[in-house]
Parts: structure tokens; C-alpha cells; sequence
């Protein structure tokens, strides 16, 4: 019996070694599903969030309904009079239900059938883009600044409607990471700029892999309100991910994400103030 015993041991091993090592992979360390299959025997993932935070060398912020309380692209979407179904399609593309690019192409060409040429869209950001801040937010950025964390901005928005943010939030414009819609000659509509990352579905993982090539960053941290901000934690560098809640929530985000917050309030209180910096 004992050559058979030890024979189903190994067996054993044999077929759960290989398991752990794959839900290695597929969940990041500190995560609430690393969490959930190997133990609570390690750190808390929100106070493990928290020590990165302060340790944090970039965050990485997606903007609308995190940094700004609005959707760029709906407001767009009202200018052309069709913000409700412009919506509509935004939050199918946030829930992950459809892939990125497919909903940015069905939502520009939609704005396009409705009559948006390049100088309709200058306009239409002038008088719909200034920013509604998320409360706290530009304070956050400024204490990250502070203790000299990097931030950037990563969106699947459109640049001209992110780059009077990105002014106000003393972010270069080097560190936006969005799209740009294209025109032609005559100004008339003539889709979007495919190269850009953030342009498909898995953008804001190869963004953050990106600037840890580049930058050498150790502690990157995504905070972000939709699927495809939680994918740079789940399939890209990001230590942590914080979900944020304070426009919309979204359960998938709700469930996955290391700490969700629904205020900044709650990591204005984390950072160190005034001269602890």
C-alpha cells in the first residue's frame, strides 16, 4: 500500500504544482483572488495599497468618471445631439461587454453621421470641455507631485478633450496617453488613430509596460472606474489597482480591485501632508 500512497502523492503534486503556478500568472500577487486561493496569511490588499501608494514611483489615472466626473465622449456625443445613445454604448465598452475599439469606432462614426467635421469638434470642446472635477482629485495629484510620485493620464478618451485637464493638473503633455480623431483635408471625419495603445482593448496594460521599460518604475499604481482600467492590474505591471466608485460603479471593478474607493477623501488621508512631506 505505501508504494501506491506515495504514487498517488506525486500524482498529486504533479497536477496542483503546475495549477498554482498558472493562478500565479493569472492572479497578481496581493490581489483579492491571490488572496482568496493561497490564504489570508498575507498583507491586507487594502493596507498593502496603501504602503504602495506612499511608495508609489507613477499612477496612472484614467479620466472620465474618475479624474472628471463626466464621459468625454458623451459630451461630444451631445453636441451632435445623440449623447443618449453615445452613452449607451460608452457604458457597454466600460462593463467590457464589447471590445474597445470596436465601440470607439461605432461611437465616432455615429457622431460623424451626425454631422461632426473637425471644426464642429473644436467647437463643440470649447464649450463642453471644461473640466467637472471628481472632489479631491487636484488635491491628490498635487500631494503626489509633492512626495515626487509621476502621474499620468491614460484614457481611452481623445486628446483634445484631455489636454486642458492634463494643463490644469500641472501633467506634461508627455504623459497623456489617449486617442486623436482624424480628419481629412476638408476637415470631414476620417477615423482614429489605430497606432495609439489606447486605441484597442488591453491598451493601458501595454502603456504601463511601456513606461516601466522606459522609466524603470518599481511601484505603479492604476486608479481607474471601468474593465479596462482594472486590466492593467490584471494582465499588466500595475502593483495595485484602485477602483473608483465615485461616478459610477461598476461590480466587476467593485470586486477585483485591491481598494475601491467613492472618494479621494479616503486617500488624501493615506499620503503625508504639508511638511511631513
Amino acid at each position: 500500500m505505501a508504494p501506491l500512497r506515495r504514487s498517488r502523492s506525486c500524482l498529486l503534486v504533479a497536477i496542483t504544482a503546475p495549477l498554482a503556478a498558472l493562478w500565479h500568472l493569472w492572479a497578481p500577487e496581493g490581489s483579492p483572488l491571490a488572496l482568496a486561493f493561497f490564504g489570508s496569511d498575507k498583507e491586507d490588499p487594502v493596507d498593502r495599497t496603501k504602503r504602495i501608494l506612499r511608495e508609489a514611483d507613477a499612477v496612472f489615472f484614467d479620466v472620465d468618471s474618475t479624474v472628471v466626473t463626466t464621459e468625454g465622449i458623451d459630451l461630444i456625443g451631445k453636441c451632435f445631439g445623440i449623447m443618449k445613445e453615445i452613452s449607451e454604448l460608452t457604458h457597454k465598452a466600460m462593463n467590457g461587454n464589447v471590445k474597445f475599439q470596436d465601440a470607439m469606432a461605432e461611437r465616432l462614426q455615429l457622431m460623424a453621421d451626425h454631422g461632426m467635421t473637425k471644426e464642429k469638434l473644436e467647437k463643440c470642446v470649447k464649450t463642453e470641455g471644461v473640466p467637472k472635477w471628481s472632489p479631491g482629485v487636484r488635491e491628490f495629484v498635487q500631494m503626489l507631485h509633492k512626495q515626487g510620485t509621476d502621474v499620468y493620464l491614460v484614457s481611452g478618451g481623445f486628446q483634445n478633450m484631455i489636454k486642458p485637464i492634463a494643463l490644469e493638473l500641472h501633467i506634461p503633455q508627455k504623459m497623456i496617453y489617449a486617442n486623436e480623431i482624424l480628419f481629412d483635408e476638408e476637415g470631414n471625419y476620417a477615423g482614429f488613430d489605430r497606432s495609439a495603445p489606447t486605441s484597442a482593448s488591453g491598451g493601458k496594460p501595454k502603456v504601463l509596460k511601456l513606461m516601466k521599460r522606459k522609466k524603470g518604475y518599481k511601484n505603479m499604481i492604476m486608479i481607474g472606474d471601468g474593465a479596462t482600467d482594472l486590466d492593467a492590474r490584471l494582465h499588466g505591471p500595475a502593483k495595485a489597482f484602485i477602483g473608483y466608485g465615485g461616478v459610477s460603479v461598476r461590480e466587476k471593478v467593485k470586486n477585483n480591485a485591491d481598494w475601491f474607493i467613492t472618494s479621494f477623501d479616503e486617500v488624501l488621508d493615506v499620503l503625508p501632508k504639508g511638511t511631513d512631506l
